[in-house]
C-alpha cells in the first residue's frame, strides 16, 4: 500500500510540475546551471590533477627537488597582490649546488635559475619569455626531446640557445630557427636547438618550456651581476640509492651551509608536484564557492516556486488531509514535487557541465577528468538543494488546518 502511494506521490507531483511549466522550467534552470558551474570546474581540475598524478608515476623515486621554503598557499594568497616571496631573495647558492652534487646517492644535479625579460628577433616585436639558465645536465633531470638541433653542452659558448617550439614560431614564423640569432636583454645569441613541443605547461618545473628559452648557466649570471639566483635544484638519484634517505641528507647539508637556518625544501615523490597541486586547490576553491551562488539561487527558485504551489493548492490540502492524508504524507508530496525538479536541474547541469568543459579543454594542454566523484558530487548537491529548500514549504503545507483550507476557493 506504501509502495502505491509513493508512485502516486510521484504522478501528482509530476502533474503539478507539468501544470507550471515555465516556473518549472526557469527553477530547473536555475539548478542546472549551478550544477554545470561546478561540475565543469571539477572536471577541469581533475584534469590537472591527472597531469601531475603522471608525472609523480613517471618520476617515481629518481628525482629530488630543493626548493627555497615556502609557507602553505592559502586564499589569502590570491587576495594578496603583492604576496611576500615577489621580493625574496632565493637562498640557494651555487656552495650548495657543489656540495649536494657530492653527495652519495647523487647522479646529476641541474641548477634552475629564471629571469624575467622579453626576447626578440630582428624582424618581430619582442616577445615576453621565460629565460632559464642552466646546465647540460638539465636532460638528465627533465624529459626534453629536440625537434631539431642540440642542447647545451660543455662544448657550446656562452652566446648560443636552446628555444620552445612555440616561441620559435612566435619570433621566427617558423620552427626551423637553426642558427637565427635573438636578443636576450640586449645580448645577441644564436638558436642551436630547438624543443619539441610538449604541451604541458603544468609541471614539477614550473616553467612552459614550449615558450622558453634556455641559455647556459655562466651567461645567466652574467645578467644578474655574475650572481647565481638559483630557484631549484633538481638532483637524479643513482639507481639504487634510497630517495628519502638522499632528501635527508640534502636536507642536513643545507640547515649547516645556511647556519641551521629552515629556508630550504627538499621534496620527493608526490611531494614534487604537492605545491602546483595546492595552488590548483585554492583557485578550486574560490571558483566553486562563486559557482555555489549559482546553487543558492537555484535554491531560493525552488523555494518560490513551492511556497506558490502550496499557496494554489490549498483547497486540494485540505481535501486530502479531510479524508485522511497525514502531515507525512503531504510533506512527502511536495517534497517529491522539490527532489524531481532539482534532480532534473542536477541531470541537465552535470552534462551540459561536462560538454562545457571538454569545449574548454580544446583550448588547453589537457582534457578534463572524469571521476565517479564528480558524478556523486553533482547528485549530492541537486538533491541537497531540493531537499533543503523545499522541505519550509512542504512543512507549511502539512501543518494547514483541513477546515480552514477548504473554505479557500480555487
Amino acid at each position: 500500500m506504501r509502495h502505491l502511494l509513493f508512485f502516486e506521490h510521484i504522478r501528482t507531483a509530476q502533474e503539478s510540475l507539468r501544470r507550471t511549466r515555465m516556473r518549472t522550467g526557469l527553477t530547473v534552470l536555475g539548478i542546472a546551471i549551478g550544477v554545470a558551474s561546478i561540475t565543469a570546474i571539477l572536471a577541469l581540475s581533475s584534469g590537472v590533477s591527472g597531469i601531475l598524478r603522471t608525472q609523480t608515476e613517471e618520476l617515481g623515486d629518481n628525482i629530488a627537488l630543493v626548493r627555497p621554503a615556502a609557507k602553505q598557499v592559502s586564499i589569502t594568497d590570491i587576495s594578496n597582490p603583492l604576496p611576500s616571496t615577489s621580493y625574496a631573495t632565493s637562498p640557494i647558492t651555487e656552495r650548495d649546488l657543489k656540495d649536494v652534487s657530492k653527495l652519495p646517492g647523487v647522479e646529476q644535479i641541474a641548477p634552475l635559475m629564471t629571469l624575467s625579460g622579453s626576447v626578440h628577433s630582428s624582424t618581430d616585436r619582442p616577445k615576453v619569455a621565460t629565460i632559464l639558465a642552466t646546465t647540460p645536465n638539465f636532460t638528465e633531470t627533465t624529459p626534453i626531446t629536440m625537434h631539431s638541433g642540440e642542447f647545451l653542452s660543455e662544448e657550446t659558448n656562452s652566446t648560443t640557445a636552446i628555444i620552445g617550439e612555440q616561441l620559435s614560431i612566435d619570433l621566427f614564423g617558423t620552427i626551423d630557427s637553426i642558427g637565427k640569432t635573438l636578443s636576450i636583454k640586449g645580448q645577441t645569441f644564436t638558436c642551436i636547438g630547438v624543443m619539441k613541443r610538449q604541451n604541458n605547461p603544468i609541471n614539477y618545473n614550473l616553467i612552459d618550456l614550449d615558450s622558453a628559452v634556455i641559455i647556459r648557466f655562466d651567461s645567466g649570471k652574467l645578467f644578474n651581476n655574475n650572481t647565481a639566483q638559483i630557484q631549484q635544484l633538481n638532483v637524479k638519484v643513482k639507481p639504487g640509492a634510497n630517495a628519502a634517505t638522499l632528501a635527508s641528507s640534502i636536507d642536513t647539508l643545507l640547515k649547516k651551509n645556511h647556519d641551521g637556518a629552515v629556508d630550504t625544501n627538499v621534496l620527493t615523490g608526490k611531494q614534487v608536484t604537492a605545491p602546483v597541486s595546492q595552488q590548483f586547490a585554492v583557485v578550486q576553491i574560490i571558483m566553486m564557492f562563486i559557482a555555489g551562488i549559482s546553487l543558492l539561487v537555484g535554491g531560493i527558485g525552488i523555494m518560490n516556486i513551492m511556497l506558490v504551489s502550496v499557496t494554489e493548492r490549498t483547497r486540494e490540502i485540505g481535501l486530502r488531509k479531510a479524508v485522511g492524508a497525514t502531515s507525512l504524507s503531504i510533506v512527502v508530496q511536495f517534497m517529491i514535487e522539490a527532489l524531481i525538479a532539482s534532480f532534473l536541474g542536477g541531470l541537465i547541469g552535470y552534462t551540459a557541465g561536462y560538454a562545457f568543459a571538454w569545449i574548454i579543454g580544446l583550448f588547453l594542454p589537457y582534457n578534463p577528468g572524469f571521476s565517479w566523484l564528480i558524478v556523486i558530487i553533482a547528485a549530492v548537491l541537486s538533491l541537497g538543494v531540493g531537499l533543503i529548500f523545499g522541505l519550509s514549504p512542504a512543512v507549511r503545507a502539512a501543518r494547514k488546518n483541513p477546515i480552514e483550507s477548504l473554505r479557500k476557493l480555487h
